[in-house]
């Protein structure tokens, strides 16, 4: 069964979200983010994916204590991304009760950091953030697109250790249009082994389903859930 992991982007403390990535495409949906967690625990989520924009654009950790919040309000586990640099950054947010870490434009600048991360802390504690744009890896809070293409950058760490993936294709992320369901489909018969978590433009629960009967281990629900697309309700087929 798929693995549901609501999202909660945080930007000046308050829970946001942006379409494709652009920070001038904003929109605010509540200003206590642990309300809104809250809520998704009581629905029957597990899981929470949480963004710190700030620090996605800024370049270092920035909405800890908003983290933290979550972390010891609920009992989700949280998995956290956004501007992750330097193993203080790592330190902190785990102090803070994070599960896991997303390493994102970090993987791309400075992959052996990310390694030694995945040496110290264990791979069920790193996860890779391999957002893409037209088939090459972006950085810096989607602001930049690498050279790196989608396929060589997993590979390079798959042979590294990784275990779990974050994929987003920014130009379907908060467009409600539907997955990036061929490319899921082709990491997952290249790397069968990696746990794949589909992210951006999820707007129903048929567009769920067509993702778990490709075999996709997890994915992240965000506008479509602030915007009443779908419905808690209407995922409790996915947490039973």
């Amino acid at each position: 069964m798929i693995e549901i992991i609501p999202a909660i982007d945080i930007m000046d403390a308050s829970c946001v979200r942006l379409t494709q990535g652009k920070y001038d495409r904003k929109t605010v949906y509540q200003r206590d983010p642990l309300a809104v967690a809250k809520r998704f625990e009581a629905a029957g989520m597990r899981r929470l994916h949480c963004v710190d924009l700030d620090a996605a654009r800024l370049g270092h950790v920035v909405n800890t204590d908003t983290v933290e919040a979550i972390c010891r309000g609920t009992g989700l586990r949280v998995d956290v991304g956004g501007g992750i640099k330097t193993a203080a950054d790592v330190e902190r947010l785990f102090a803070a009760g994070a599960a896991q870490i997303t390493a994102g434009s970090i993987a791309v600048e400075a992959p052996a950091r990310v390694s030694s991360w995945l040496k110290t802390y264990g791979a069920e504690k790193i996860i890779l953030g391999a957002d893409f744009r037209n088939g090459r890896i972006s950085v810096s809070g989607w602001q930049k697109d690498s050279s790196l293409e989608l396929m060589d950058f997993l590979e390079s760490y798959v042979s590294r250790g990784i275990k779990t993936v974050i994929s987003t294709d920014i130009s379907r992320d908060g467009m409600l249009g539907g997955s990036a369901e061929t490319t899921y489909l082709q990491i997952k018969r290249r790397f069968p082994d990696l746990y794949l978590i589909a992210s951006g433009g999820v707007a129903s629960v048929e567009d769920i389903r067509r993702l778990e009967t490709l075999d996709i281990d997890g994915v992240i629900v965000g506008k479509a859930l602030y915007e009443g697309r779908i419905r808690l309700q209407q995922l409790r087929e996915f947490t039973c």
